[in-house]
């Protein structure tokens, strides 16, 4: 006996539709793409065609653990939420405690409801996440621009005739901050119909040999390159407005610093490549510029972020079908009151701004270290491994070691987790619901799906159920905090102009909810509440309609929908917010700097995902393998071979080398999340690798937005065996 049953993907930014085939125990026979999705069309890649293996992984914790000493301990539930409850008890000040929030959290429906009001009932600022290692500089820039911080822009991939693309390598990764099923095929069809696609990228890598043309640029001067284009659409009279906006003038009084002649040296672009590509935005029918991992993860990372959305208003391109569009999520609902701010607190160490609510991960460690008045002592960690993905990982290692407390929700005892006292391991993929409340607010093609659990709990409980205890623990309440939340939200909806729903029962419409669990029912209500909700009387989206409609259902192509997205004080695009200004200075000042000799920088595997994926057999080897490209002739100039050891201000790695001319000379690349030497993960412990992060710099920020530098880490290069004079 098997049946056959539909789920969204939750192992990336694609949201795939997948067709499982399981059999009477529940075990998952075959995994393939769903072809009755509207949005994916029956597109699968490796890490998908994968899932049954990584859910049923056994490896897996299947119930909580409770360190003792060096040793761990089974337990019950209520014994290890007892522990968790003792722990916290002792904590004197909640300004102690922090909460780190990692990237899974982006691909589960719990980690989407339920991490903000574990955050508000611990009562604390000290909030960090793999947001500040990777896309926190795209928020800034879109919330001081458009006055909210997931206003983000994607390109209109399946419309326009031009894209620019710096910095992303969809074709390994399957799209970032831009959901897109299929991210090959839409580039492929994006040339098929007589399109343009440009790649700026250090290495030649899968995408940017996919593309019309690759430009070679150097690690971490994207602003650079994209002044450059700036000042070229203002000296020859290109700019084309659509809408209108603040901050023209003080945009072309910066970008007169930028000449395509004197960025030439710093980005190693030719001048005249930099004039054709304004030309060509400018030309083209429709465009958009696109940039992602590579040029947020980089000390102007917001200053790229905020000139990518520049060129996309001064082309006019910005708003309009073919450019770049904002996404209408199913499951949006109410305005932003206040204009964005950044700032409005810092860190206790040093200093370091918030963005979003959160603190910088590179901070991380100082606050734990230090002594004072507010020392983090009792951390939460939610499905994040910072050892081997924040910067300067090895001192994040040993200062975890000295916490007084930690709790860990995480399936696996890894690199992080070893440091926990309690870890409560949530249940399988299979056994959770899922719904993209994050992602598909990044869509190119509007379109909603749920998926609910294929199996049951068999009296574990909940991943949403698991975090909802930990905040009633820590607010010292009882109840439900479901229903809670539910309550708040209707009482919200019932006096917001235009809901549908003014005046009406906040009991009366809580009736109306459906779903078998706390998280369908408040999944219901956001529908509802939506843009293509039922309740807003501008569709008949629920929960109901979604589990009638198992595929997925197309919501329509992107619209126009400026007006409805820009929170900003004065209603207008803010073109030249005065934070990005004055970095703008900063950059002005490291033009003419000499760049380093050898710079480093990281990699996306198709097969791979941070480092929670390292431990599916089917993943491991081919392609995906923890080397160090570097272009032949540096390992002719350097007298390598076989290995080198790579050398920072951090510390050192000894890796094997993979020579490559798809690598600019002077740049080396390492992949992100390896290092599992040691690992209770039999897979990942085979196939170790190291950590790059045991070579980047935590002391290096993008100023604006306290995002980790990753990419153009200076590093030197020496073969095995040779001492190098400190």
């Amino acid at each position: 006996m098997t049946s056959t049953v539909h789920r969204t993907c939750p192992l990336c930014e694609a949201v795939c539709g997948l067709t499982l085939t399981l059999d009477e125990s529940g075990h998952v026979t075959s995994v393939r793409g769903d072809k009755d999705d509207p949005f994916s069309k029956g597109f699968i890649c490796p890490k998908g065609a994968s899932l049954g293996r990584l859910d049923e992984d056994p490896d897996r914790l299947r119930r909580p653990l409770i360190r003792e000493g060096d040793l761990w301990r089974e337990v019950g539930w209520e014994e290890a939420f007892a522990a968790v409850k003792a722990g916290l008890d002792r904590v004197a000040d909640r300004r102690s405690t922090a909460i780190y929030l990692g990237n899974p959290n982006a691909h589960s429906m719990a980690g989407a409801l339920y991490g903000a009001p574990l955050i508000r009932a611990l009562g604390t600022r000290n909030v960090y996440s793999a947001s500040t290692a990777d896309q926190m500089p795209k928020h800034v820039a879109s919330g001081l621009m458009f006055g909210h911080p997931l206003a983000i822009p994607v390109p209109d991939l399946d419309r326009t005739d031009y894209l620019l693309m710096l910095g992303a390598n969809p074709l390994e990764s399957n799209g970032s901050l831009c959901t897109a099923p299929d991210f090959p095929g839409r580039l492929k069809a994006l040339r098929g119909r007589g399109g343009r696609l440009v790649v700026v990228d250090p290495r030649r890598t899968r995408t940017a040999a996919l593309a019309d043309e690759h430009v070679f640029v150097r690690p971490g001067t994207d602003a650079y390159l994209l002044f450059g284009i700036v000042h070229t659409l203002f000296a020859e009279d290109l700019v084309t407005l659509a809408h209108q906006v603040n901050g023209l003038a003080e945009v072309r009084e910066a970008a007169k610093h930028f000449p395509p002649e004197a960025v030439s040296g710093r980005t190693g672009v030719p001048a005249e490549v930099i004039v054709r590509l304004a030309r060509e935005l400018a030309a083209a029918r429709t465009a958009a510029v696109y940039a992602r991992i590579g040029t947020c993860t980089a000390e102007f990372g917001t200053l790229a972020q905020w000139l990518v959305d520049v060129l996309n208003v001064l082309t006019g391109n910005l708003d309009r079908p073919g450019g770049a569009m904002f996404p209408k999520p199913a499951t949006e609902f109410g305005a932003r009151r206040r204009p964005y701010q950044v700032g409005r607190w810092k860190s206790r160490v040093r200093g370091l701004p918030e963005s979003n609510g959160e603190l910088p991960v590179a901070t991380l460690a100082d606050e734990i270290e230090t002594p004072g008045e507010g020392q983090v002592t009792f951390l939460i960690t939610v499905a994040g491994n910072p050892v081997l993905s924040a910067p300067h990982g090895a001192r994040l290692d040993a200062a975890f070691g000295r916490l007084d407390f930690m709790v860990s929700v995480d399936p696996y005892l890894n690199e992080t987790t070893k440091h926990a006292d309690v870890i409560l391991p949530p249940p399988r993929m299979l056994q959770s619901g899922h719904y993209d409340f994050t992602l598909l607010g990044f869509a190119v093609r509007n379109y909603a799906r749920y998926s609910p659990p294929l199996l049951p709990l068999d009296g574990q409980p909940s991943e949403a159920q698991i975090l909802a205890r930990l905040a009633m623990i820590a607010s010292g309440l009882e109840g439900d905090l479901d229903e809670f939340v539910i309550g708040e939200m209707l009482r919200k909806a019932i006096e917001t102009p235009g809901s549908g729903v003014e005046g009406r029962d906040v009991a009366e419409l809580r009736a109306e909810l459906e779903g078998e669990t706390g998280g369908e029912r408040r999944l219901d209500l956001m529908l509802k509440l939506g843009p293509y909700g039922e309740w807003a009387g501008k569709g008949d989206l629920s929960l109901r309609k979604l589990l009638d409609n198992p595929h997925g259902l197309d919501l329509g192509p992107l619209e126009p929908r400026l007006g409805e997205v820009v929170k900003t004080a004065s209603g207008l695009i803010e073109l030249a917010p005065p934070q990005i200004v004055e970095d703008v200075e900063r950059l002005r000042g490291k033009l003419e700097e000499d760049p380093p000799e050898i710079v480093l920088i990281g990699r996306r595997h198709l097969r791979s995902n941070n480092s929670w994926l390292h431990n599916v057999g089917p993943l491991v080897g081919g392609s995906n393998t923890c080397t160090l490209q570097i272009n032949p002739a540096d390992v002719t100039r350097l007298g390598l071979d076989g290995e080198a050891v790579v050398r920072s201000a951090k510390g050192q790695l000894t890796v094997p080398l993979e020579p490559t001319d798809t690598i600019m000379p002077g740049v080396v690349s390492l992949p992100h999340g390896w290092g599992h030497a040691g690992s209770s993960q039999s897979v990942a412990a085979e196939h170790a690798g190291v950590s790059v992060n045991t070579l980047t710099d935590e002391s290096t920020i993008d100023v604006l937005s306290g995002n980790a530098v990753f990419n153009g880490v200076p590093v030197t290069i020496s073969p095995t065996g040779v001492i190098i004079a400190q």
